[in-house]
């Protein structure tokens, strides 16, 4: 394999061709019994009584009383019940499972079920915080007293549903005395570990499977281990194989989805145009329970610089409970909202202060050397002015903001520059995850990886086998990767962060160097590799201190927009976006993953709207959310950079989450420019544009 940028077949595309890959709801089990959840019809009260008519024979309920350990499920912020028992804090919360042979005689019964309810005022406005959140860099209040100006702004963005092809399920069996789970899951191990706190087991008596999964985009992180320890009670008391297949509509009601967010910056300015301070405000919607939002909350506030240089920070931050779905892991974990805020207000501050907005956002562009938001330091190259210069003259964007700055075209063309931190935050591989990997060689010298990362689509099947057949210099077919099954695969860690290319990859290239090094013909083999963190790598979890990553992914986006003037509707153009994400193990694959994840952050940005109207999700299926078709994607140039990461396999980053995280800002700013008014809130919907110049014509 002379070039890993070469790209090749990807290993799992035959058999999702064929048809004959096994999604959960595709694998067939003798005498399943099917699984349909009991839900909460109100906000917030409490349960005063559920009355079960008689059962049918074979039909069995399960509630709270039926779980032998913790009546929570382990996430991060271990909040969220199994089954609610006294209380219910949000439509759609679960009670209990009902399980039958017949899916029709489980309806039947579930409308027979009367639950009787103490009902309480919910809460839906952002004035409960559960979580906060502060850190500083600097003397912030030195530079706003000395500030020439002080210039003020507040951003919001909504909820994204993953909108993954296929719905969450799980299947449960007992067998062999263990509970065993088959599902569509991005984190075995998550799974494990919370089954094992429900059922107050051993770890032996747990095995969980990855199946084939469609899609998750962070959707199938956190939200499975609720599923997995429901089954898993069932299981154990029933001891037959269950099935727990969500219909699309409950799936966009009751599972986890992007946070909607309200971020207000304020900026001091010396007398040289030059931000000298900043303070930030987020706050993001958590929900009913805080789940992951605190992780999500402090990645948000780490991004609160943007792609600049700013020396003096005060960043705050809360997590809101409301009486609504939960929120949780969505690609970009908190980026994305803080992202679209910064870059929008960057270009603000420099219209307010009347000066060229791409000079003024070059002079603050961060550098190589320079100190990062929580007093880090950004140690390897930025390549960034060789990016934006590629991107303005692909996308002749000077020409193009003059041209449409100056007429009533109601054209326009954005830019945006951001990054993405790769890996967890900090310390969290080696204090939280410490990831382990194995690789086995049999007696015919071929060798199969072991490790609990989850092909969701995305390739690592196919990254991940490339890097170990690389390594030992052997065709890709000597090289065998399965789905992860906890019985055999060890703990490498969750598939989030943007890590498994760059962490499980980088983890599995040292064990291939190792497997070579000793490699001999025709013997049994096992090497094993941990994680451990860089020595210059240090991090302060209570005072967001230090380096909050290892390293950092860049990109550029470039967006062209045409505005209807009768309709308001946004015609996307054309799209240049360049990204640095060291070196792409796959080049196919890589802008896969960009192309895919630049659409997701334009639908995020213009059409994908998601409201809650007194605790209910009003869009709840595929024809009122509306995502991107083939009529949407613009016609698109994508640009990959070589910028080799000296710890990451072959030099690899992150790929994933960045592709996402600007295309957002680049396609606001463009309508800003088309429509002259300016934008502080996505998605920027016909609707939203008729506001915007009704309100002012007015």
């Amino acid at each position: 394999m002379k070039n890993i940028s070469t790209s090749i077949p990807k290993i799992d595309g035959p058999e999702k061709i064929r048809g004959s890959s096994l999604y959960v709801d595709d694998i067939k089990i003798d005498n399943v019994l099917f699984a349909k959840t009991l839900r909460s019809s109100i906000a917030k009260g409490r349960i005063d009584s559920i009355v079960v008519p008689p059962l049918p024979r074979g039909v069995h309920f399960i509630t709270a009383k039926d779980i032998p350990g913790k009546n929570r499920v382990k996430i991060i912020f271990d909040d969220m019940p199994v089954f609610a028992e006294h209380e219910v804090r949000y439509i759609g919360e679960p009670i209990g499972l009902l399980i039958g042979a017949d899916k029709m005689e489980i309806l039947n019964v579930m409308k027979q079920i009367k639950i009787t309810y103490i009902e309480t005022t919910p809460r839906f406005d952002f004035d409960e915080s559960a979580i906060h959140y502060h850190y500083q860099k600097g003397c912030v209040k030195e530079a706003f007293d000395q500030a020439k100006k002080t210039i003020t702004k507040t951003y919001e963005t909504g909820y994204q549903e993953q909108a993954y092809i296929e719905p969450q399920g799980m299947i449960g069996m007992f067998e062999d005395n263990k509970v065993v789970l088959i599902g569509s899951i991005q984190c075995p191990y998550y799974a494990k570990n919370a089954v094992i706190e429900t059922l107050a087991c051993e770890s032996e008596s747990v095995r969980i499977i990855q199946s084939s999964v469609g899609g998750a985009f962070g959707g199938k992180e956190e939200f499975p281990s609720l599923l997995a320890c429901q089954l898993a009670v069932a299981v154990q008391k029933i001891k037959q194989p269950i099935k727990l297949i969500y219909e699309r509509e409950e799936d966009m009601e009751v599972t986890t989805k992007r946070h909607p967010s309200k971020t207000t910056l304020s900026a001091s300015v010396d007398g040289d145009n030059r931000i000298t301070a900043i303070r930030c405000h987020v706050g993001i919607d958590g929900g009913a329970y805080v789940g992951l939002s605190g992780v999500v909350l402090s990645r948000a506030m780490i991004a609160s610089s943007g792609a600049y240089t700013i020396d003096n920070l005060e960043v705050d931050g809360d997590v809101y409970i409301t009486n609504t779905v939960p929120t949780g892991a969505f690609r970009g974990f908190g980026a994305p909202q803080m992202k679209f805020a910064v870059e929008m207000f960057i270009h603000h501050v420099a219209k307010e202060l009347n000066v060229d907005p791409f000079s003024f956002r070059m002079r603050h562009l961060a550098k190589q050397g320079d100190r990062t938001s929580t007093n880090g330091t950004f140690r390897d190259p930025i390549i960034m002015p060789a990016m934006i210069d590629l991107a303005l003259k692909r996308s002749d964007y000077h020409e193009k903001a003059k041209k449409f700055a100056s007429e009533d075209s109601f054209r326009g063309i954005g830019m945006s520059w951001f990054f993405h931190g790769c890996g967890f935050t900090g310390s969290g591989e080696s204090k939280h995850i410490n990831a382990l990997v194995t690789l086995k060689k049999n007696r015919l010298n071929h060798v199969f990886v072991y490790v609990a990362a989850v092909d969701m689509g995305q390739g690592a099947k196919t990254v991940l086998t490339k890097i170990v057949a690389g390594v030992l210099d052997l065709p890709i077919e000597s090289v065998t990767f399965d789905n992860p099954d906890t019985d055999f695969v060890p703990d490498s860690g969750p598939t989030v962060a943007s890590r498994t290319t760059m962490i499980v990859g980088g983890l599995l290239a040292r064990a291939a160097k190792k497997l070579k090094e000793s490699w001999e013909e025709g013997c049994d083999q096992t090497v094993h590799e941990r994680y451990v963190q860089p020595p210059e790598i240090e991090w302060d979890e209570e005072t967001f201190q230090g380096d909050a990553y290892p390293a950092y992914s860049w990109g550029v986006n470039v967006v062209e927009v045409r505005v209807c003037k009768k309709t308001y509707h946004v015609d996307v153009e054309h799209a240049w976006s360049v990204y640095d994400v060291g070196k792409a193990i796959d080049e196919r694959l890589v802008l896969g993953q960009a192309d895919g994840g630049f659409i997701q952050g334009l639908a995020y940005g213009t059409i994908e709207v998601m409201e809650c109207e007194k605790g209910k999700i009003r869009q709840k299926n595929m024809t009122d959310y509306i995502i991107p078709t083939t009529s949407d994607i613009p016609n698109m140039e994508t640009h990959l950079i070589d910028n080799p990461y000296p710890l990451g396999p072959y030099g690899a980053k992150g790929v994933g989450e960045l592709t996402l995280i600007g295309a957002a800002p680049a396609v606001a700013l463009a309508i800003e420019m088309a429509i002259k008014r300016e934008v502080t809130k996505i998605p920027v919907t016909p609707e939203r544009i008729m506001e915007m110049i009704g309100y002012e014509d007015d």
